[in-house]
């Protein structure tokens, strides 16, 4: 159903998930409820072949055809039976991804998996209301797809970008080119359209149709030559000035939960002044990631000196984080960057909190869960975009969560941002694919931008992604180190970063079109006059 522009199926094919005639014998009703459970299993099938093209399993490649047993599924269903297909697809598919959300209990991982089989269920549902009015084509669904994909981006409590399509192919160098073109929403569609026509290809070729075939054929070749003119006129953005040095330290070796706050300060804070102490000549910038302290150097001035005091040694701008007050009593999660003769610079506050683990939405309905006691408090989140300046060079700094969003993203490098940092604490979900998937999306916020990107990690994995997203200096989980980099800020605007989302709003420009012609196509011709 879902793809086709091929021959339809055969004519005793019943619908799928279609209420049983009551004329049924029992052995059709049986084949019936086979046929149907054939489609769910493909479903789940589908579901955890994307899932495995992530990280920790990272088998990129097999999101070029994950998606065919899915789009079988949905062929010649009901709108409530490509629903539930969908809604199968996703909680495998989610399950797997966001298995490492186990860590914060079933309140945390069973709405998140089921909110994700909503959100392919809706696309399927909606596929197959169009091919009621004989209207398919792998276009339309790659389409239908990615307005689904971004609206899951957004919403609910800002939206969960994990699991985006066309991020499994993130260790791909052509993919990467086309997200500069139109961000990871590109590469997205066009994944789906060419799993579309893979699939409409072997269904034509089991109906012996040849037009079907070559109809197929033809928009397969569309898809490649849209790639290949997209990686030959890729953007290659201009190296700006000498490089810059940059550590990062890495300083948390426990994969367990420290609640003393003495302890923490004895095992974790001073683990990345004895890094620190490591350090040797001059650098333009020292890191101490997401959670690396336990007190703000703001408004305590032991710790502040001995920041500053790193940095007048070694001649280096530094970047810390820490929790501020808010105005409203909550604390915000802040990074503070002192320049080298010990100023502060300025703050960043962050914007995206993780859902259920920075907040918890409707906590006062909710507090009957014991599980939310491991969030005990609410950060606040933070307004607007700040810039740094090192050594003279415009710098952005993402907190964590933060790097899963590209329109973020984009709009720091609209401001000027010529590198990125992101400083982050993974540690809550120990060896989980969790790290690896953060690495993942920081390459494809690379390629997005043009920009280089440091990924500062508490206890890994911290890693220098180039411009275009190739990955290197990458350290190991759980184990303290020190990263040193020479990274060369950029400048130029990538097409996604000039024009942003026009995927997504072309793609909700053809969906109006399409239903537009659906309407006006279900209404009788004209009699004589």
């Amino acid at each position: 159903m879902t793809t086709s522009t091929a021959a339809p199926s055969p004519p005793a094919a019943r619908p799928s998930s279609a209420p049983l005639p009551p004329g049924l014998s029992p052995v059709e009703a049986r084949a019936v409820r086979r046929h149907v459970r054939y489609r769910v299993v493909a479903a789940i099938t589908s579901g955890l072949l994307l899932a495995t093209a992530y990280p920790p399993f990272d088998l990129g490649p097999l999101a070029l055809i994950a998606l065919i047993p899915l789009f079988w599924a949905w062929r010649d269903a009901t709108p409530l039976g490509a629903a539930k297909y969908g809604f199968a697809f996703g909680v495998a598919f989610f399950g797997v991804l966001l298995s490492w959300t186990w860590y914060f209990g079933a309140v945390a991982f069973a709405p998140l998996v089921w909110a994700g089989g909503i959100y392919i269920a809706a696309p399927g549902a909606l596929i197959a209301t169009f091919a009621r009015y004989r209207i398919r084509s792998p276009w339309l669904t790659a389409a239908v797809w990615v307005l689904f994909e971004q609206l899951r981006d957004r919403f609910p409590f800002g939206g969960l970008p994990w699991g985006e399509t066309g991020a499994a192919l993130h260790d791909i160098p052509v993919a990467r080119s086309l997200a500069s073109w139109g961000g990871v929403a590109f590469v997205t569609f066009l994944v789906v359209a060419l799993n579309g026509f893979l699939a409409d290809a072997l269904f034509s070729a089991r109906a012996r149709s040849g037009r079907g075939l070559a109809l197929a054929s033809a928009g397969l070749a569309a898809v490649v030559a849209v790639t290949a003119v997209g990686y030959a006129f890729r953007f290659e953005p201009t190296e700006d000035g000498p490089p810059l040095r940059i550590a990062t330290l890495q300083g948390n070796d426990q994969n367990r939960d420290i609640i003393d706050p003495l302890e923490f300060e004895r095992v974790v804070v001073e683990a990345h002044f004895q890094l620190a102490e490591q350090l040797e000549g001059d650098f333009d910038l020292i890191v101490f990631p997401e959670s690396a302290l336990n007190r703000d150097p703001s408004v305590d001035q032991v710790l502040r000196d001995r920041i500053v005091g790193i940095g007048a040694e070694h001649n280096s701008a530094m970047l810390v984080n820490a929790l501020q007050p808010a105005p409203d009593g909550r604390d915000y999660n802040t990074n503070l960057v002192f320049d080298r003769d010990g100023s502060l610079q300025g703050t960043y506050a962050k914007q995206h909190l993780v859902p259920f683990g920075e907040y918890v939405p409707f906590r006062d309905q909710l507090d009957f869960l014991g599980a939310l006691d491991q969030i005990p408090y609410d950060y606040a989140h933070g307004e607007g975009r700040r810039l740094f300046d090192v050594s003279g060079r415009p710098m952005a700094t993402i907190i964590c969560f933060e790097s899963a969003f590209g329109p973020l993203v984009r709009d720091f490098v609209r401001d000027g941002a010529e590198f990125i940092v992101v400083t982050t604490n993974n540690r809550s979900y120990r060896r989980s694919g969790n790290s690896a998937q953060h690495v993942a999306l920081g390459q494809m916020r690379a390629a997005e931008t043009g920009r280089p990107l440091v990924q500062a990690s508490i206890s890994g994995i911290s890693a220098i992604i180039e411009p275009g997203g190739d990955v290197h200096d990458t350290t190991d989980l759980f184990v303290n180190a020190i990263n040193v980099a020479e990274v060369t800020p950029t400048t130029g605007q990538t097409p996604y970063v000039r024009y942003g989302d026009w995927v997504l709003w072309a793609s909700g420009v053809a969906l109006i079109g399409v239903a537009l012609f659906a309407r006006v196509r279900r209404r009788p011709a004209p009699g004589p006059s």
